[in-house]
């Protein structure tokens, strides 16, 4: 099994890894892409008043612009360990040990605007870049990284189940129908339901750290739904499309 996870905005600095070496990150095919956009982001992040407008950011986040231009000599740190935000503290990968912590490794992978797949132990450097960006002169990075991504998350999910985590603006980055997909709804007490994105994320990062610590090694939607229910949570089925639900 692999759980996929969305990337976040915000992320770890520093790092104890070297450089960043685009031939050692998994799936090599996306290699092409992945030195094309580091090179457009390093180059972008000469012109401050370009790199905001691009990448949404005020004068306070110039930071972000230097990691930008950083990019090819920063320190590295494991993807699992770069990301930030309320997903990843429900995570909390740091605190499993043992088994538990070798499985989380091996089955946790994260969607990237800048990387497109990176796996829990890839070493990457910090970076700002969104799904929804469009570096200048070039197609929106959805069109850039579906012709790459999709052949690769279709040949990992014909070999594992895949339970999808990600956003819509990156799993628009590479469509995969014949996942495990999840949403979060908030039910009130009418019966009315809303998406709420800070416990969708919450409730994304619980369902992560359980499915990817779990002994079981699922092999459908009812046995990932199975999984999730005996961890506590309330899960509907509907094929292949789980929904979570929490009191609003």
């Amino acid at each position: 099994m692999i759980v996929l996870l969305p990337p976040s905005e915000t992320k770890h600095t520093g790092g104890d890894g070297p450089p960043l070496r685009i031939e050692s990150l998994s799936c090599p095919e996306l290699a092409p892409l992945r030195v094309s956009l580091v090179d457009e982001l390093v180059e972008l992040a000469a012109d401050r008043a370009a790199c905001r407008r691009t990448l949404g950011l005020s004068a306070s986040q110039d930071a972000e612009i230097e990691r930008n231009a950083a990019l090819r000599n920063a320190p590295t740190m494991s993807a699992i360990n770069r990301y930030t935000g309320v997903l990843y503290d429900a995570l909390d990968i740091d605190s499993l040990r043992g088994a538990a912590a070798a499985r989380a490794l091996g089955r946790l992978a994260v969607a990237s605007a800048l990387f497109g797949l990176v796996r829990a132990d890839d070493r990457i450097p910090a970076y700002r870049l969104s799904a929804t960006s469009k570096l200048p002169g070039q197609p929106t990075l959805a069109a850039r990284w579906r012709p790459l991504l999709e052949p690769v998350l279709a040949r990992l999910a014909a070999t594992e189940l895949v339970v999808d985590l990600r956003s819509g603006s990156y799993a628009a980055l590479g469509r995969l129908p014949n996942a495990v997909h999840v949403d979060v709804v908030a039910e009130r007490t009418d019966g009315s339901r809303a998406v709420v994105s800070h416990f969708n994320k919450a409730h994304k990062g619980r369902l992560a750290r359980v499915l990817a610590t779990t002994r079981s090694e699922p092999n459908d939607a009812g046995a990932v739904a199975a999984i999730a229910r005996r961890a506590g949570l309330t899960v509907e089925r509907r094929g292949g499309q789980l929904t979570v639900v929490i009191p609003a």
